[in-house]
């Protein structure tokens, strides 16, 4: 079979994971009891993870769009971006493949602020991200626009690196970290949900860590 954007040997291998359910403990953890997620081991790197493909998206093209179902579309340039209020959060991540990192500073823009200027219409329900890899990943739009996420530019102190996304990527901390786009250039908003790339590929729709929806018949 040939080796597609949907079908490479990473999503083979990652859809045959969904299949046997991997990484499932069954057990079920409280939030306001435990920090851990089941399942997840914390580690004190950052893992790198992704397509096998890491844009080097210049700053002078860099653009990020706002479409669907919103009353201003907004098309934005890096000194734009820039330019909107610029916030610092601090927040635990949880990968679906088991890792799990405390205490994450970033610095960027919060959701909430860039979808302000966009006024997201009453219909609108969920968002569709889109990466400069061609990447993309669904969540509902009251996910997205929750208080601790953002579009973040700087992780521990210092610019995001290639490979983690630079010069931007969402971060959606309270969802599995696949929710949150590296090289992130687009976010549609839509009416009904709709599949992304992983979610095509057997991972769950929605992905929350502590209800371990790591796949799609979870």
């Amino acid at each position: 079979m040939d080796d597609t954007p949907d079908e490479t040997k990473l999503t083979r291998t990652k859809r045959a994971w969904a299949e046997a359910g991997k990484f499932l403990t069954g057990r079920v953890a409280r939030p306001e009891a435990e920090r851990l997620p089941p399942g997840q081991h914390l580690v004190r790197d950052w893992p790198v993870l992704d397509l096998g493909v890491h844009p080097n998206v210049a700053l002078s093209t860099w653009r990020l769009d706002v479409v669907g179902l919103v009353e201003t579309p907004l098309s934005l340039d890096w000194a734009q971006f820039q330019a909107l209020p610029q916030a610092e959060a601090r927040s635990d991540i949880h990968c679906v493949t088991t890792w799990s990192r405390y205490d994450n500073d970033w610095k960027g823009v919060r959701v909430r602020d860039l979808l302000d200027l966009a006024h997201p219409d009453e219909v609108a329900t969920h968002v569709l991200l889109q990466s400069y890899d061609g990447y993309t990943t669904n969540l509902p739009l009251a996910d997205f626009a929750s208080p601790d996420a953002i579009l973040a530019t700087h992780w521990q102190g210092k610019p995001l690196t290639r490979e983690h996304g630079a010069p931007m990527r969402a971060v959606v901390p309270h969802l599995y970290f696949w929710k949150s786009a590296k090289w992130l250039s687009r976010i549609e908003l839509i009416g009904a949900d709709r599949a992304g790339f992983w979610e095509r590929n057997g991972y769950h729709m929605y992905g929350d860590p502590w209800r371990e929806q790591r796949y799609s018949k979870d």
